[in-house]
């Protein structure tokens, strides 16, 4: 008689429901390991990190701070003559120089505003 009892409590639906829920849980359980060992695959081929003497040093002189400086248009150069080719290192590395005026423009009251209007009440 027992046996018979096991499989009818097998075969209520509050039976099923816990067997689904475990069953749902252990595939959970299962894609989280899975996740893991895939990770640690993964982790294993990529480059070890540096030890700290391997890490970047500040230079004697201390941190570099930032530095504030005009520029100006760096024309391309031109051939000197027409058939003459421009070759990659006669360019420069930059579009921009040092400007000889490292005197920063000033604003003028009147003089911009939104869209080069010059402010409100000026037309």
């Amino acid at each position: 008689m027992a046996t018979s009892e096991l499989f009818d409590l097998a075969a209520s639906d509050g039976a099923f429901g816990r067997i689904a829920a475990f069953i749902g849980g252990m595939l959970v359980v299962g894609g989280l390991l899975g996740a893991f060992w895939l990770g640690n695959r993964i982790r294993d081929r990529e480059p070890r990190r540096p030890r700290p003497e391997e890490q970047p040093k500040l230079p004697e002189s201390g941190p570099v701070r930032e530095e504030k400086e005009m520029r100006e248009a760096d024309e391309v150069p031109r051939a000197k003559q027409e058939s003459e080719r421009l070759m990659p290192y006669a360019l420069h590395t930059s579009g921009t120089r040092r400007s000889k005026n490292q005197d920063p423009p000033r604003w003028n009251p009147g003089s911009s505003g939104s869209f080069g209007s010059g402010g409100i009440g000026h037309h």
